[in-house]
């Protein structure tokens, strides 16, 4: 199969950089999707069932792990010319976590923030609401953020094998309404479980479409 032809997913991926401050951020090349969401909300998990591959995104049971921009492209591109990905995912630091220290917690906030606010090549960013729980108001601060910036995100329900798999279609009906009139919110709320793989194809078809790539596989 030709480079230009590779499938977004279904080969491998591999971590590239981790940036704990703007100045280590990669230079602006693929586009960017980002993933953001509450301390445990399964971000690392559904990252790792995305691309089929249970070590790349790191997962704990210590919510607030991760702490960098942590930045996963396709393998088998050189990077070098015009032999770039054609995207990258960006792990963003688990938000909400209160146990962390007040200095770490406002140096990830500032970090997350600006990179938000200040990269051209971020098309959307994925927020995940625990199925269970439903939108917070740590979740609508950053949907709030997300509003300011003129950021595109949508929001993707994590752990639906926790919940009746006949509550689902309401959950969807209920944050689709929450996030209505919210001016930089893409009106399709997906759902997902990485336990059970449901969604993830969805998923992945929504992440090859808002980086102009007509199919994933």
């Amino acid at each position: 199969m030709p480079e230009t032809e590779k499938p977004l997913f279904g080969h491998p991926w591999i971590f590239i950089r981790g940036v704990p401050s703007l100045n280590f951020l990669p230079p602006e090349g693929p586009l960017e999707v980002a993933f953001a969401g509450r301390s445990n909300v399964g971000k690392s998990s559904l990252i790792n069932a995305l691309v089929g591959q249970k070590g790349l995104a790191r997962t704990s049971n210590t919510p607030g792990r991760t702490q960098e921009l942590n930045y996963f492209v396709p393998d088998g591109y050189s990077g070098e010319g015009g032999d770039l990905p054609p995207t990258a995912i960006v792990d963003m630091p688990g938000y909400g976590y209160a146990q962390a220290p007040k200095e770490q917690v406002d140096k990830w906030t500032k970090l997350v923030f600006d990179y938000l606010r200040g990269r051209a090549t971020l098309k959307r960013v994925y927020v995940l609401i625990d199925s269970r729980h439903g939108i917070k108001k740590n979740d609508d601060d950053v949907l709030d953020l997300l509003d300011k910036a003129a950021v595109s995100y949508q929001i993707v329900l994590t752990k639906t094998d926790k919940i009746k798999a006949a509550g689902v279609p309401k959950l969807l009906a209920e944050t689709a309404e929450k996030i209505r009139k919210r001016p930089a919110a893409y009106p399709g709320v997906l759902s997902t479980s990485s336990e059970k793989g449901d969604g993830l194809d969805e998923l992945r078809q929504a992440i090859a479409e808002t980086v102009g790539i007509a199919r994933w596989k």
